[in-house]
């Protein structure tokens, strides 16, 4: 798969630019491994009047067969010779749309730190793409980029140029000019255009499709008078989700035919008793509590220690601020269950590099715990014996050592709030105690003071005046002091 994109120059405004706004230097040839391939970006022209970016992407056929499992066109379980014999190396289509995600993430969001003033800028643009499959023919083509501001070429590619009474198969050469378009809503055309043209996708198309789309869409999609196609085929005719993205495009439309936001176009449930609004669980609320703290402690490389069945190091791969995510459990079988909801197996290769499951036991050192920003151990504490807790605290706080810890517990006192709770009994049949928050805040202080930490506490859920709220988390901050002598030992070693 081929795809250039060429821009021309003037002096105070060269066209080498175009390196800044793509991320990627024109004088270098660069790879990036995709889940099918590898894809190359090079620079065929780069001049101050004339500069081509190419993107070219290497599939591999088998393993685009062992990750599809059987999706897509061409698996089906009598096409068997079809999985391997078909367009897919050859012509545009979610894969291209896909790769262009990949390397151009940045470009096609809008960001350039070097040159935010061209980011934001129309530029002259060509973009050719010499085999790109339109069910649909050169007149769909048209019917879908001109709307957007697009000058298009679609030439019909002849099923053999020996034999022309064979007609024209069902790729163009698609040729795309613009000067009115920036490079950001030019890429977002073609990653949401690409597939809609090939009307089919080589992935399971999951509910957070829509959100892609209308990520992509933003600012054009919701007047595209061609939007009921684009939505199905994108959403590869799932009438479901085809049917949520519509209701959430015209809710864009109407806000801004109205000049207001969608939230206020979208109260009619506000009408509504509060009484009937379900209140957000109380896991949901300790979750967002512990991605806040993180943020705010600036952690890139965490930890989840004892992540059970996985649903925290899930809600941190929704933030590509964490680049790095390691969930560790002394269970085999709640590891089994967090990657099946990861989703591991169909996870695209840089989504995949950024998350690590492994065996482990928190009693013990582990080397493979040293060197992340932040640790978390999320009511964890509480389903170890009180003997036990020395243990962890130095696999922890003396071993490991990250920067910041997060701990969070049931607070006892908040029990008498449960109603379906009998008194004197704990919240969950494994914990070998809960503590009240004096309880708590003893032991966090003396594990900081300790280990020369900080500490803070943060309450989880409504505070309750009475008796405090449902669960305590305590946020522990290494010290200046230690952080120097910390680095000083690594400094040392390193020498």
């Amino acid at each position: 798969m081929f795809l250039t994109i060429t821009t021309t120059g003037t002096p105070d405004r060269p066209a080498t630019d175009l390196g800044f706004l793509l991320h990627k230097h024109p004088e270098k040839a660069q790879a990036f491994s995709t889940s099918y391939g590898t894809a190359h970006v090079l620079y065929p022209e780069a001049d101050a009047e004339r500069c081509t970016a190419a993107l070219l992407l290497e599939v591999d056929a088998v393993a685009l067969v062992r990750r599809g499992k059987g999706k897509g066109r061409g698996g089906a379980p009598d096409a068997a010779l079809a999985q391997y014999v078909n367009d897919r190396p050859y012509a545009a289509s979610s894969l291209l749309a896909v790769a262009l995600s990949g390397v151009f993430s940045s470009a096609m969001r809008g960001v350039c730190n070097a040159r935010p003033e061209r980011a934001a800028q129309p530029l002259p643009l060509r973009i050719e793409v010499p085999a790109l499959p339109a069910r649909g023919g050169p007149e769909l083509v048209r019917r879908l980029f001109e709307p957007l501001g697009w000058a298009v070429t679609a030439e019909p590619v002849p099923l053999d140029v020996q034999f022309p009474e064979w007609g024209d198969s069902r790729y163009v050469r698609l040729v795309l000019e613009s000067e009115a378009l920036t490079l950001a809503e030019a890429l977002r055309h073609l990653y949401v255009l690409l597939p809609v043209l090939d009307d089919a996708k080589h992935y399971w198309v999951a509910p957070d499709e829509v959100d892609k789309l209308l990520r992509a869409g933003e600012g054009w999609l919701p007047d595209h008078p061609e939007q009921k196609l684009i939505t199905s085929r994108y959403l590869s005719r799932r009438w479901s989700l085809t049917r949520e993205a519509m209701e959430r495009l015209e809710l864009v439309r109407l806000a801004e035919a109205d000049d207001s936001e969608v939230e206020d176009i979208d109260n009619a449930v506000e009408d509504e008793s509060e009484a009937d609004e379900k209140p957000t669980p109380l896991a949901v609320q300790r979750r967002d509590a512990i991605v806040a703290a993180l943020k705010t402690s600036g952690a890139a490389r965490v930890l989840d220690l004892g992540c059970g069945q996985g649903q925290l190091v899930q809600a941190l791969l929704k933030d590509p601020v964490f680049t790095e995510i390691v969930g560790v459990d002394v269970s085999m079988r709640a590891l089994t269950i967090a990657g099946r909801r990861l989703k591991l197996d169909r996870m695209g290769e840089r989504q995949a590099s950024r998350v690590k499951l492994f065996q482990g036991s928190l009693a013990y050192t582990d080397s493979r715990l040293k060197g992340y920003d932040a640790a978390v151990l999320s009511e964890v504490v509480e389903h170890l014996d009180l003997p036990r807790l020395p243990a962890l605290e130095y696999a922890v706080f003396g071993s490991a050592r990250p920067r910041t810890v997060l701990v969070t517990t049931p607070n006892v006192e908040y029990n008498v709030r449960w109603e379906s709770l009998p008194a004197g009994h704990v919240r969950h049949g494994d914990h070998r105690f809960e503590w009240t928050r004096e309880e708590f805040r003893a032991w966090a202080a003396a594990v900081a003071e300790r280990h020369g930490y900080g500490v803070e506490f943060v309450p989880v859920g409504p505070d309750d005046p009475e008796v405090g709220p449902p669960t305590q988390m305590a946020v522990l901050e290494m010290n200046t002091a230690a952080i120097t002598v910390n680095d000083e030992k690594k400094e040392a070693k390193a020498a």
